[in-house]
């Protein structure tokens, strides 16, 4: 059984923290806003009133949290984990960062004396919820084999794809192809409704040839064809589509430091951005659909 501290009680948060107790570890979650503790204590699970509090009998700390520059805060501010954590502490960072970020961090837990891994996740909320979530892991072999055994816990696919950072760089990748397939099977419905098809006519002859992939056949961004996306709850979310631009505008950071052409990438973030400017970040990100067939602002009986 693990002692884990676990920082960020958010969608993600939450359910991870839940499966972690569901596996036998003993979790105290933490976060800076008193409402998500409350909530969390709510739901029956046990809350620290403060950072200190959370790290005081932990072994392990894991962290889902916004951006590079509140997982640094958090890590490496004054009062923070390193300041704050128990000697042999292993350090498991869940947030999806940019790799600079990811890696800096590392390094100060280095400095400092602990073992740290980045380990963003792949899945969203549903399969947080049904702990099934994919972990791509960056840091050192011992720092893998460390985290393991707690991130099965939460997880169902574990890959070590690297160094420190190289979780995040992967993750940058994998959102980059999600954000641009959602917006490519966007535009295929809107010219399949334009020249009279019907969407489960399409989802079915797709999903079965050569343009089938993820997006369409697990996301579907149109209702009906499959009823679990969020298609069919008014585009309430699994991955909002403020976080999925967050993810974009990463995945062109990361295209400008490496020198890498990316201008598909570059032309759906726009989308997401007009998505979001429009008053619908936090709608499921598959709610793009809706921009571009043009359905934004429509009564529904106009369709």
């Amino acid at each position: 059984m693990a002692r884990i501290a676990f920082i960020g009680l958010g969608n993600m948060g939450r359910p991870m923290c839940e499966n972690l107790v569901k596996a036998g570890n003993d979790v105290v979650g933490y976060d800076i806003a008193p409402a998500m503790r409350d909530a969390y204590a709510a739901a029956g699970g046990r809350v620290a009133a403060t950072l200190a509090e959370a790290l005081a009998e932990a072994d392990t700390v894991i962290s889902m949290i916004p951006t590079g520059k509140h997982v640094r805060a958090a890590y490496e501010g004054e009062g923070g984990v390193f300041a704050l954590a128990r000697s042999g502490t292993l350090m498991i960072d869940c947030s999806t960062i940019d790799v600079d970020s990811a890696q800096a961090v590392s390094k100060a837990a280095s400095a400092a004396g602990f073992v740290m891994v980045d380990a963003p996740v792949s899945g969203a909320v549903p399969a947080a919820q049904a702990g099934a979530l994919t972990f791509m892991v960056g840091g050192t072999a011992e720092g893998y084999e460390r985290a393991k055994p707690i991130l099965t816990g939460m997880g169902k696919n574990l890959f070590h794809v690297g160094a420190s950072g190289s979780g995040n760089a992967m993750k940058i990748c994998n959102n980059m192809m999600a954000g641009m397939s959602m917006v490519a099977i966007s535009e295929v419905f809107t010219l399949a409704e334009k020249l009279g098809l019907d969407n489960q006519a399409v989802y079915d002859v797709v999903t079965r040839s050569s343009g089938n992939c993820w997006a369409l056949q697990v996301y579907c961004p149109v209702p009906g064809p499959v009823p679990t996306s969020p298609a069919n709850r008014d585009y309430q979310p699994g991955f909002t589509a403020a976080m999925m631009l967050k993810d974009m505008r990463l995945s062109q950071q990361a295209a400008s430091a490496s020198g890498a052409a990316t201008p598909l990438a570059g032309s759906s973030a726009a989308f997401y951005q007009m998505l979001v400017e429009s008053g619908h970040g936090a709608k499921d990100f598959s709610a793009v659909f809706e921009l571009i067939s043009g359905r934004l602002g429509r009564s529904p009986a106009e369709g």
